[in-house]
């Protein structure tokens, strides 16, 4: 039996989807007798670079084309070069294994020769071209630039630029035709119309999650496909679609999002085991998960949902306003940051629960240039305080969030002359996500100094929120323990001095275990109370603590040690102004 992607493939250019742009081109040079010589077709995969190649090979050698340049599809020729059977004047070649100079050279001699008729034209399918080597290039440059009659070459590739380090010339001779991706929209429409020839029933809302697994691919579209039938017999439903592609169910990826909406950070660590216990691919719950809050971020700002079911946009238009656009905007940033450490990550599972429980975390952020207005005493005037001076807060207690701010901000080092006498607090704000306090004649603002005072080890919070400083800190005197640490993740404390840490890879868990006494040593300073530590891996939970949910103490901890990382400016303001982070 055919597979779906060759039984349906274009025939003609007016079959072919999407690509009006480049078929209509092709269409009315062999109409009006303006082929040309050379052409570079561009494109993501599966897009129909090598399907147009086809079709323009088709038209030119075609005993009956049409007048509009058209193939018929059904002569001999045609039917030769669609099946891509062997054929004297259409030759396909796989540049991936036929990249050397000699194979080139090769290729110009066989084009010196004729084509087998006076009608016809000898087309060179050249698919992957950017394996070339310089040295191909440069031997094919010259029968480019003066090619005998009736010869043309296609160069089909996903990657044009390399093509452009390494054989810049040839693109000034040939015409280059960039393909786009296929939208979800027009995959679900070609979709249905297979099936339909197929005689086969299909939810809507199982075309969109095929859409959405091709990622802008209709040959793997019509390959899913063909997967999904293969896997289950009958109508082709979601639940089918998700056991033969072994998708995440929506419903884990909106549930993870309520735990982010609801700031349950503690929970993060259930619902992390329980995708784990159930074999879902992490990386494919990540790339899911960031669909999830693309399409609530566009239900909060009244856009477009996207290639979503319309049950789970249902889902994520009833939740709107729970998380606000700007909280939804810094968690698309950082996935997009996380995502290719994460692919390369052997701690994908640490990597995940810690993304999550910071986003569970955001519920607290501000701009970096209110902060900066408010040390500079040009605030805006709020309701019911005077001009240039924000609204002061809760006695001690100024917001604090977003430590994963995802891009710079241009900042200022304006500000105001200290006052003569003490004035009552102010409150300013980053954009990193820091608010802070002014409380002094000296424009003290009020991020706590930084001090190495040691916090309880039974307070699993306190640690959690030292961790980063800990480590630092013990890195300057034993770096390899801190390596180490640095890939741990505290989730349990006893009150008999007893820290678990949780580790991803058996290596870190072993080292860890063999360097224990070193271990409790080093982070003695930091940790009153330490006596032992307990490694395991994740997913051997076995006589574990739930762990509490976050508090302000190690918000304040972790996002103050994140700030001081990842700004040198705020980091020194920090400590020459004595700031202070306050809730």
């Amino acid at each position: 039996m055919i597979s779906l992607a060759r039984k349906y493939r274009p025939k003609s250019f007016a079959d072919v989807a999407v690509q009006t742009h480049v078929s209509n081109t092709l269409r009315g040079a062999i109409a009006r007798g303006r082929v040309a010589h050379g052409y570079l077709l561009c494109g993501p995969r599966g897009t129909g670079k090598t399907t147009l190649a086809r079709v323009l090979a088709m038209a030119l050698n075609c005993e009956n084309r049409g007048a509009n340049g058209e193939p018929c599809g059904q002569c001999q020729s045609c039917v030769r070069i669609w099946s891509g059977s062997a054929s004297l004047d259409v030759v396909e070649i796989d540049a991936a294994s036929n990249r050397g100079v000699d194979d080139a050279r090769e290729l110009r001699e066989r084009a010196m020769y004729a084509p087998s008729g006076e009608s016809r034209w000898k087309v060179y399918i050249i698919d992957e071209a950017h394996m070339l080597t310089r040295e191909a290039w440069n031997a094919l440059l010259k029968i480019l630039e003066e090619p005998p009659p009736r010869v043309v070459f296609v160069f089909a590739t996903t990657e044009p630029q390399k093509i452009a380090q390494s054989a810049a010339p040839i693109l000034s001779r040939v015409q280059r035709f960039d393909l786009k991706r296929i939208s979800g929209t027009e995959i679900r429409s070609r979709l249905a119309s297979v099936l339909a020839s197929e005689k086969v029933d299909a939810d809507p809302d199982a075309l969109a999650m095929i859409g959405r697994a091709a990622d802008g691919s209709m040959r793997d579209a019509l390959s899913l496909t063909d997967q999904v039938l293969a896997f289950h017999d009958g109508r082709l439903t979601t639940e089918a679609v998700r056991d033969a592609l072994g998708l995440v169910a929506e419903e884990e990826q909106i549930a993870v999002l309520d735990i982010v909406a609801d700031h349950r950070a503690g929970d993060v660590f259930a619902a992390v085991a329980r995708l784990v216990d159930q074999g879902v691919d992490l990386g494919l719950f990540l790339s899911g998960f960031g669909d999830m809050v693309r399409g609530q971020l566009a239900a909060e700002l009244g856009g477009e949902t996207g290639d979503l079911s319309e049950r789970t946009r249902a889902a994520l238009v009833a939740r709107k306003g729970r998380v606000p656009a700007g909280d939804l905007l810094r968690m698309l940033s950082a996935l997009g940051e996380l995502e290719p450490r994460f692919r390369r990550s052997t701690q994908q599972q640490l990597l995940l629960e810690t993304a999550l429980v910071r986003f569970a975390l955001l519920d607290r952020t501000v701009a970096i240039e209110d902060v900066l207005k408010g040390i500079s005493g040009e605030g805006n005037a709020s309701p019911g305080g005077a001009p240039g001076r924000p609204q002061p807060p809760a006695p001690g207690r100024t917001a604090v969030r977003g430590a994963d701010a995802p891009t710079p901000v241009r900042r200022t080092t304006e500000q105001a002359e200290p006052p003569a006498r003490p004035s009552p607090p102010q409150s300013v704000a980053t954009s990193t996500g820091v608010a802070l306090e002014s409380s002094s004649a000296t424009a003290r603002v009020g991020i706590r100094p930084t001090t190495t005072t040691a916090v309880t080890a039974s307070d699993l919070n306190a640690v959690a929120g030292v961790w980063d400083d800990m480590v630092a800190g013990v890195r300057r005197q034993r770096p390899f323990i801190a390596t180490l640490l640095e890939q741990a993740l505290p989730i349990s404390a006893t009150g008999n001095g007893v820290l678990v840490l949780q580790v991803e890879a058996p290596a870190v868990q072993e080292g860890l275990t063999q360097k224990s006494g070193e271990a409790v040593a080093a982070m003695g300073a930091w940790l009153g109370g330490l006596q032992k530590i307990q490694v395991r891996l994740a997913g051997d939970v076995a006589n574990v603590a739930p762990a509490p949910r976050m508090t302000v103490q190690m918000v304040r901890s972790d996002t103050l040690a994140s700030l001081r990382k990842r700004d040198p400016v705020l980091n020194a303001a920090i400590d020459s102004l004595d700031l202070d982070l306050v809730d």
